[in-house]
């Protein structure tokens, strides 16, 4: 038997969020998540913020080199001038975005859109990054993504900074950053300060 909605015309939205240490696959899942809703011929947006050029400038690339386009945006107002017909926003490295990203998440959630977020967890120093402990907080989906720590073969959960400098944004590859495990993180932390 079929059961209708409360409210007449009711849609439900949600935030979904892809969360992990660096070269953990975020972006790579944040991807296959979009391109199945594009197979469901759902219309979507993707975003990404103006300051990561690091692959392209006008899409979102995952570490393996898949892409989707997106829309480089300055600050997290713009993921509010939809199209009334998209039902899925894709936003990528969420970290670098503004704090009123979780409002406009929560807001486009309420309007009936799929939010899915990808970002890193926590910053060079191991600390939450940005609006993503905010956006784990109130999304319903949580995905925590692992790397393999370079150093042991655990599971990495830190991202680990090979260069010197305490600039918390510093846009990097496997130059500048590394994947390690908690224990590899700490250690590398303790010779570091000696």
């Amino acid at each position: 038997m079929f059961l209708e909605p409360h409210f007449k015309g009711q849609r439900s939205g949600w935030i979904e969020v892809i969360c992990g240490c660096m070269f953990s696959g975020k972006t790579e899942e944040l991807i296959r998540r979009l391109r199945r809703a594009k197979i469901a011929e759902m219309k979507l947006e993707i975003f990404k913020p103006r300051i990561d050029t690091r692959y392209d400038e006008s899409s979102i690339v995952s570490h393996d080199t898949s892409a989707l386009l997106a829309i480089p945006a300055e600050h997290s107002s713009r993921l509010l001038k939809l199209d009334p017909e998209v039902k899925v926003v894709g936003v990528d490295e969420a970290q670098f975005f503004d704090s009123d990203l979780p409002a406009v998440c929560q807001q486009l959630a309420l309007q009936g859109v799929r939010v899915i977020v990808a970002g890193l967890d926590m910053d060079y120093r191991g600390i939450p990054f940005g609006p993503m402990p905010y956006l784990l907080a109130i999304a319903e989906y949580v995905t925590k993504v692992h790397a393999i720590c370079v150093h042991c073969g655990n599971l990495a959960t830190h991202s680990y900074r090979l260069v010197d400098g305490d600039t918390v944004v510093l846009l990097g590859e496997k130059e500048q950053y590394e994947p390690r495990c908690r224990a590899c993180y700490h250690m590398g932390n303790i010779l570091r300060l000696k």
